[in-house]
């Protein structure tokens, strides 16, 4: 299985689990005299055996992750790599238009604000940054197609 395949199914199972999570809730109480809609045995036997097949598709994500070499470099410190660029240009693009928005004066009095940064040439830096994320997640996603998930 390639490990674009393992992710796509680590996604179904992790959603099939929230699904048991609220069949569950819906089916804990019922009215006296009455039976739940679905047997909560059944649907906690089958979050068991679900978690199961996640925990051990998570286990062998991760190994591959951390074997598995892109020009030189583990898989899993691209992924690294990626969520902190992904984090740290969300935080500079809402800096960004916080430090681009504009304020009206209604008097000649009122004090004026105006911009802490160069909003042109940080926008500049923030494009280049954004071009190389692109290239980053590009090069993780075309190795997720041709490396192999880890055996158990």
């Amino acid at each position: 299985m390639k490990l674009a395949n393992a992710l796509s199914r680590r996604a179904e199972l992790q959603d099939r689990i929230r699904q048991l999570e609220s069949r569950l809730d819906n089916n804990a109480l019922v009215q006296e005299g009455e039976n739940p809609a679905e047997d909560p045995a059944e649907l906690l036997a089958e979050l068991e055996e679900n978690c199961a097949k996640l925990e051990d598709l998570i286990a062998r994500i991760n190994r591959t992750n951390s074997t598995a070499l892109v020009d030189g470099v583990p898989l899993s410190d691209l992924l690294a790599r990626r969520e902190c660029r992904k984090e740290k240009l969300r935080i500079q693009r809402d800096f960004l238009h916080s430090a681009s928005a504009l304020v009206n004066r209604r008097t000649v009095g009122e004090i004026r604000v105006r911009s802490a940064v160069n909003v042109r040439e940080m926008q500049k830096e923030l494009d280049r940054q954004s071009k190389q994320l692109r290239e980053l997640d590009e090069t993780i996603q075309e190795a997720n197609w041709t490396i192999e998930l880890a055996e158990r």
